[in-house]
């Protein structure tokens, strides 16, 4: 069997085309199924797992193949990934709209086993595929998708979207015949979602990502249907902002909500946010020495930039470019930092000392103004799809921060 060995991790690449739905959703199947298949919480799974090996593969004789010893021998490059799943874990979670994977990187390093990932972009998706060896699946708003979460896991993360609520009165909706609660309130948006899965799985605890405005979003009302959301699933809460400019040479701030299951862990916890403050690292320590021109501003664009930030100057308003201070901080990342750069712009001199057009941060760069490891991959995709996913990213080590908090607390006073 060793000399046939087949390569997943390269046959996937060859054998799937990747810019199909159903081959996503397939390669998803198949790299959960993979990483799992010695503990599966989930019959759907199992048995999906299978027919693509099978059918997909050829493979008939599947007694021997789910032999486990077997299954690593014949997969076994699937795991030659910079980040592959933990082999002796302490507790199990699901990273939800999944992003990078910097809940992943975080809760990983602490111990924690993956069984559960999912993202609707197809380019997140490949980024993450080329990380851990996981295809994450789809859309999470379909029960076609929620179907492969397994039963049971510890942690929930999700740096979820924020959306808007409609909320009418509870009397009205009784009026009508309609439920109210989490059930009524939250319907339509990804939050929802969120909720939904809390409520049918049950986890330990909960870890989740927002952006700073949350409380204020909507006149504090998206807040108060998350947070009354959470307390009647269950769970006592913890939510603070945060910023990342602690751990990271980047402005970024950031909500964090924690939950335990009261059930589990009684009315209180010793939980506490981490105290993350201190002298602010320099954003030369994340900058080449050396990048290609191409991450130059042309005259076009640096003289529109300058132009634009002059009118507005003229104006009495802020806006205008980021010319960073590489002894300093930089703005906050953002996904349309693709488009011209122009909320970080790195100086540039010439031979001579003069000052020449700056540049942009390069992918490579951004991942590590958000804290990913060097190892981590981002050239899976194009340079636009890298900003974006960077600029929609978690600060890593300000979630492992947490989540050191977090971890302690659920595998210490669990009743």
């Amino acid at each position: 069997m060793n000399k046939n060995k087949h390569s997943l991790y390269n046959a996937s690449l060859s054998s799937f085309n990747l810019k199909k739905q159903e081959d996503l959703d397939q390669l998803a199947i198949l790299s959960h199924y993979l990483q799992n298949f010695n503990s599966i919480d989930n019959e759907h799974l199992e048995t999906s797992g299978k027919d693509i090996l099978r059918d997909r593969f050829d493979f008939h004789n599947l007694d021997d193949i789910m032999d486990s010893s077997l299954m690593r021998n014949l997969f076994d490059d699937v795991m030659n990934v910079p980040f592959p799943p933990t082999d002796n874990s302490q507790f199990t979670f699901i990273d939800l709209f999944a992003g990078m994977g910097g809940f992943r990187l975080a809760m990983q390093s602490l111990g924690g086993r993956c069984t559960f990932s999912s993202e609707w972009n197809s380019f997140a998706q490949k980024t993450y595929f080329a990380n851990f060896g996981e295809m994450p699946f789809g859309d999470i708003t379909k029960q076609e998708t929620k179907q492969y979460i397994p039963r049971q896991f510890d942690v929930l993360c999700a740096g979820f979207p924020c959306q808007p609520f409609s909320i009418a009165g509870v009397s009205k909706k009784n009026s009508l015949g309609r439920a109210h609660g989490f059930k009524d309130e939250a319907q339509g948006t990804l939050f929802f979602d969120v909720a939904e899965i809390i409520e049918k799985h049950q986890p330990k605890a909960f870890f989740l990502e927002n952006v700073k405005n949350l409380v204020s979003h909507d006149k504090g009302n998206t807040f108060r249907v998350i947070s009354n959301t959470l307390r009647e699933l269950g769970y006592t809460i913890h939510y603070q902002v945060m910023n990342g400019k602690y751990l990271v040479p980047q402005n970024r701030e950031r909500i964090f909500i924690v939950g335990f299951r009261k059930d589990l862990f009684g009315d209180t916890t010793s939980f506490e946010f981490p105290d993350i403050e201190g002298e602010l690292p320099k954003l030369k320590t994340i900058l080449d020495p050396e990048v290609d021109a191409k991450y130059t501003l042309t005259d076009k664009l640096w003289e529109y930039l300058q132009n634009y930030a002059a009118k507005h100057k003229a104006a009495g308003n802020g806006f205008g470019f980021g010319m960073a201070d590489p002894e300093g901080i930089s703005r906050t990342l953002s996904a349309r930092y693709y488009k011209d750069g122009s909320e970080i712009l790195i100086p540039q001199t010439g031979l001579d000392g003069e000052m020449i057009n700056p540049r942009r941060l390069t992918p490579k760069e951004c991942t590590r103004l958000m804290g990913y490891p060097e190892q981590y991959i981002i050239n899976a995709v194009s340079d636009l799809q890298g900003y974006r996913q960077c600029g929609n990213s978690v600060v890593v080590p300000l979630i492992k921060a947490v989540a050191t908090n977090l971890v302690q607390t659920l595998l210490n006073e669990e009743h």
